[in-house]
């Protein structure tokens, strides 16, 4: 083993190649005699299709070809997949809306695709798309969740009448009834989990081909994971068994769950590269992402929580709303659901939990898992809802946690929604921070800023976040001629450091020198199955199967030099890349013993050539969890907010490279600030985009963030041979609530006692004004 192994900041690799502009993304990549698409997109929010003419647009020079859906009808193909089976309260199916690759006799919100230009250049595409007289009948149109639901609101699709997609519930009501007419404290809230944009640094692209000869398209485009999307395009949309598409997937620059799904233009440029010979190119805008990604969050849930005369809670009711936007996206059901719900209980002990969730369907842009899917939302609620309670009961916030945290002597610990936490110290991550955030020194703090005329305040989000993704995941270690090794896996990194923690594992294992090793992914060719990234699932479960393939390769590796050595495979040691007998210095290097292997002479009778190994790991998911501690500070009269302080202890189990960990915290610690105080997506009443570009959207900048106190408490996972924890979304479940109850805190004074999401200077200006009034 090299100086660093696991457990060590080591730099990360990749980072030479993509800061030096080495990266090769998908809109580097040309093809010859390749040309470009671009796709006309709906002005309205809701409107019939009378008419659509090509003829002006075809005239173009250099355009060869407009599709419509029409000519995907005509060619048999099918509309984009929703992967979520859901059972209504009634035991009935949710509504089923189709989801047309370009849309047919209507559009349902402002972006939705309605024709494909290809044309020699982009210039050519784009001058084209100007010219696709498209005849519309305008309807009025709804964007709010609760507008879409009340009698004669407008229709979006027949298949969901009411625009009402499904009504789910989990658990027991009677149960949960009975718990709250017996508790001595009844405490409510409503919040807003807020519409985000997706934002990733990278915009979406695709760019495909076809080979007549073997009648074979390829895909290249930013996904997280090749082989999902080449199921849901080649089965699913284009109907081919899935060995006529290859999908290859180079650096990505950002995903949050955003890319992830099978999107119309991933359709639009294979089947245009088929029909017109030619491979086809789309890169989408800014502006066009703000009408075409998949977006996150909006929901407005009711929660209630029952507690007895000492604190202790008895059960936790919820009512969630949540938009779909025009159509189902691929994961979208599940979300505010299943993903959403499990983790309710976050840290506490909850004897009963009931909640119920309605989709709604609203002509705006569509929504799906963006980082933490769900998680983040139901632990917002519950961590809000904390707070009132210990308002409303005179218990101190603190206490109040600590009297309902779970214990580590109850782990294994079955929640009321079905999951089974396997180890956290809760309130251990919550004294670390109370200790590292000052929180005795506050109070001075607090009086300090009152001289300088603003409000101060301290809020706490102890969050717990339930990792997700396919239950299996493949490694490949192949020893080459060379003597490099090349790790396949099939996950797919975004940004998020995976080739140096898969090459600090494979280093650790198998002692092979970092300089050897070399990750390959996002290839559905070279790489049998996978699946991809998301729900923070890549180190635990990749890291699994790598170390299972590294344990297949020293067994062969053992066999091997005892058949050399000349003796018996029981006398064989491994250790730092060499296989030795023991108790003696006869030995060989682990390349010595690759290349024997690909010798018969070498090895034993009947073994099959090589050293290479490959494993199937069944995955297990991993409970992430912590507590953040934000400071604000507020000018009453602007009602400006700034973030003064953060602490965050996580607990994510054994860590195998703490500066990638912490960096992963980082970024979503500011991606749940930005959502707290500074992202909206807003859309008028009839579903007009009002923030469709960064001169309406804000993102937070490194101004809007203190230094960050970063600890960890290490409680390894007993879910997975590493003990690991999913790291990627947890800073973005326990951001939003520690900057909001921090806020409600600091304008109690005034007499506010709720706020919502995004707290911009105007909403907490407002805010202090109103209850000044009141």
């Amino acid at each position: 083993m090299e100086k660093f192994g696991t457990a060590q900041a080591l730099r990360r690799f990749e980072d030479q190649r993509l800061i030096t502009g080495n990266g090769r993304y998908v809109d580097d990549i040309n093809l010859p005699d390749q040309v470009y698409g671009y796709v006309v997109r709906s002005p309205h929010a809701h409107a019939r299709i009378k008419g659509i003419d090509v003829a002006a647009a075809t005239a173009v020079p250099g355009v060869l070809g407009v599709l419509t859906a029409k000519d995907l009808a005509a060619d048999g193909i099918g509309p984009r997949p929703c992967l979520v089976p859901l059972k209504n309260k009634d035991g009935t199916d949710r509504a089923s809306p189709v989801f047309p690759v370009l849309a047919t006799e209507k559009v349902r919100f402002v972006g939705d695709a309605v024709a494909f230009v290809v044309a020699e250049t982009l210039t050519e595409a784009r001058d084209a798309a100007e010219q696709v007289m498209v005849d519309y009948a305008e309807e009025p149109g709804v964007a709010d969740m609760r507008d879409a639901l009340k009698p004669g609101a407008p229709q979006i699709h027949a298949e969901a009448p009411g625009n009402l997609c499904f009504d789910w519930h989990q658990g027991d009501k009677a149960k949960v009834d009975e718990a709250f007419a017996a508790a001595k404290h009844k405490v409510a809230i409503e919040v807003v989990n807020n519409r985000v944009v997706v934002a990733s640094m990278e915009a979406r692209a695709a760019l495909a081909s076809y080979d007549a000869t073997s009648d074979r398209y390829t895909l290249h485009t930013n996904t997280q994971g090749v082989h999902s999307v080449r199921r849901m395009l080649a089965e699913m949309v284009l109907k081919v068994p899935s060995e006529k598409l290859r999908v290859i997937t180079p650096d990505v620059g950002g995903g949050f769950g955003m890319k992830l799904f099978l999107y119309a233009e991933h359709v639009l440029v294979t089947y245009a590269a088929k029909k017109l010979g030619r491979p086809v190119k789309w890169t989408s805008e800014r502006a066009e992402a703000f009408l075409s990604d998949t977006q996150g969050r909006d929901n407005l849930s009711q929660a209630e929580i029952a507690l007895d005369a000492d604190g202790k809670i008895l059960a936790l009711r919820v009512a969630t709303l949540a938009n779909l936007g025009a159509y189902l996206s691929n994961f979208a059901p599940f979300i505010p659901t299943m993903a959403g719900s499990r983790v309710l209980s976050v840290q506490y002990r909850m004897p009963q939990i009931y909640v119920e969730v309605k989709g709604v369907l609203t002509n705006t842009v569509p929504i799906d898992a963006y980082r933490g899917a769900g998680r983040p939302e139901a632990n917002y609620l519950v961590e809000r809802l904390i707070d009132k309670a210990a308002r409303v009961t005179g218990i101190d916030a603190v206490e109040l946690r600590r009297r309902n945290f779970i214990p580590p002597s109850a782990m294994p610990y079955a929640t009321p929604t079905g999951l089974n936490y396997d180890s956290g110290e809760f309130a251990q991550n919550l004294e670390l921070a109370l200790k590292a955030a000052d929180r005795a020194g506050f109070a001075a703090r607090k009086a300090a800023s009152k001289a300088k005329g603003k409000a101060r305040g301290f809020g706490i989000a102890c969050y717990l976040e339930a990792t997700a993704g396919p239950t299996e995941e493949r490694a490949e270690i192949k020893f080459e001629a060379d003597g490099s090794v090349i790790l396949l896996v099939g996950t797919q990194s975004t940004g998020q450091g995976h080739e140096t923690a898969y090459m600090q594992l494979v280093n650790e294992k198998l002692g092979i020198p970092y300089d050897k090793i070399r990750v390959v992914q996002g290839d559905s060719d070279l790489i049998k199955s996978g699946g991809g990234t998301g729900g923070a699932r890549s180190l635990y479960s990749e890291g699994g199967a790598l170390v299972g393939a590294a344990d297949k390769v020293i067994d062969k590796g053992r066999q091997i030099a005892g058949h050399l050595l000349e003796t018996a495979t029981a006398d064989i040691e491994f250790a730092q890349g060499r296989f030795r007998i023991a108790g003696t210095d006869r030995g060989l290097s682990l390349f010595d013993v690759a290349q024997a292997a690909r010798d018969p002479a070498k090895r034993p009778a009947g073994m099959e050539g090589g050293l290479d190994a490959d494993e199937v790991f069944k995955v297990a998911g991993t409970f992430p969890n912590g507590c953040h501690i934000a400071e604000v500070e507020v000018e009453p009269d602007t009602g400006r907010v700034q973030l003064v302080g953060y602490t965050v202890v996580d607990d994510m189990g054994r860590v195998i490279n703490p500066m990638i960990l912490e960096g992963q915290a980082h970024g979503g610690i500011a991606q749940g600030v930005g959502q707290a105080l500074i992202e909206h997506t807003a859309y008028d009443a009839n579903g007009q985009l009002l923030s469709g570009s960064f001169m309406d959207y804000g993102l937070p900048r490194a101004d809007d963030l203190p230094d960050i106190g970063f600890q960890l408490n290490v409680v390894p996972a007993t879910t997975n041979v590493l003990g690991v924890k999913g790291a990627g979304e947890a800073g973005t479940v326990g951001a939003a609530p520690a900057v909001m109850n921090a806020l409600v805190d600091a304008l109690a004074e005034y007499g506010v006692t709720h706020v919502d999401m995004p707290a911009t200077p105007e909403a907490v200006w407002r805010a202090i004004r109103g209850a000044k009034a009141a």
